[in-house]
């Protein structure tokens, strides 16, 4: 296998997310099977958590290991400490500061309805009440939408860290690891797409194309720049750093559907939809192992 075979299986393990991001066109369902879906969702995230964390609090560990064995510097140890913690702050608090930052905005939703010219006070009293009357499902989409783009951005670190994998396995000479790490993570994207689309579905307005490709782009896209920055530079630090980051965004994401899933069903329907979700993850990963990447 040659570089550019390298690259392009790189970028369709990071686009088969893609094929689960059509489920965001769903419409006409009712709360429950929303929150249902909503809560498979979640499961897929909490298992994205506890993948991270766990090859993240890996490597870390084995570098502490290891100093404490003298086969490697102690400071090599530290600075994974240093990139797993800090990658965790970065995602967590990050996507915090973000969202309060830029996300927030107040006025938006009432913008345009003292700029609309009517004819008379009667037309103006009309719209105001309309849009008024509107408010509440314009901010159940907007947060749906900002839900899914903070979703496929903590995805698309994950997957960053994944190419990470790919294009180091390539750069060290084991090219069959690095072709059965593409089939695998190809996989696991697929089930990603669900993640990310969970939030959109149902919707009165169903979310246009444009969007969808950008959320597939920002989830997906990740996976062949990390293929093409690990082919050119091999860091463990670098990937514990990008796999935390990864691990923090995740848990701010799953904790904004939770709330979001807690008013559109049931507690039983929510739980029951993270246990599926969690055993779709399972089942994937136990796939993939089996496969032999």
């Amino acid at each position: 296998m040659d570089y550019s075979q390298l690259l392009l299986l790189g970028a369709i393990a990071g686009f088969t997310i893609f094929l689960g991001l059509p489920f965001a066109i769903l419409q006409n369902l009712s709360a429950r099977k929303k929150g249902f879906l909503n809560a498979f969702a979640i499961g897929i995230l909490v298992f994205l958590i506890i993948d991270v964390f766990s090859h993240a609090w890996e490597s870390a560990e084995e570098s502490a290991t290891d100093a404490l064995a003298g086969k490697v510097p102690l400071g090599d140890a530290t600075l994974n400490f240093l990139a797993l913690f800090g990658g965790l702050a970065l995602g967590l608090l990050g996507l915090t500061w973000y969202e309060g930052r830029f996300m927030n905005k107040k006025g938006v939703l009432t913008k345009g309805i003292s700029g609309k010219q009517v004819e008379d006070d009667f037309k103006e009293l009309q719209y105001a009440q309309k849009q008024q009357h509107q408010q509440p499902l314009l901010l159940h989409q907007t947060n749906a939408y900002k839900i899914a783009m903070m979703i496929a951005i903590g995805i698309g670190t994950h997957n960053f860290s994944e190419g990470l994998a790919i294009g180091q396995s390539y750069v060290s000479g084991a090219v069959s690891l690095a072709v059965l790490l593409i089939i695998g993570f190809g996989a696991h994207n697929a089930t990603e797409g669900f993640g990310i689309a969970g939030p959109l579905t149902g919707l009165n307005k169903k979310p246009n194309i444009k969007f969808i490709i950008l959320l597939g782009l920002i989830g997906g896209g990740p996976t062949f720049v990390g293929t093409l920055v690990g082919s050119l530079w091999a860091s463990t630090v670098a990937s514990v750093l990008f796999l935390s980051i990864a691990g923090g965004a995740l848990i701010y994401v799953s904790m904004l559907m939770y709330n979001t899933g807690k008013l559109q069903t049931t507690n039983s329907v929510l739980m029951t939809g993270i246990f599926f979700g969690l055993v779709m993850g399972f089942i994937t990963d136990l796939m993939i192992s089996l496969s032999g990447a």
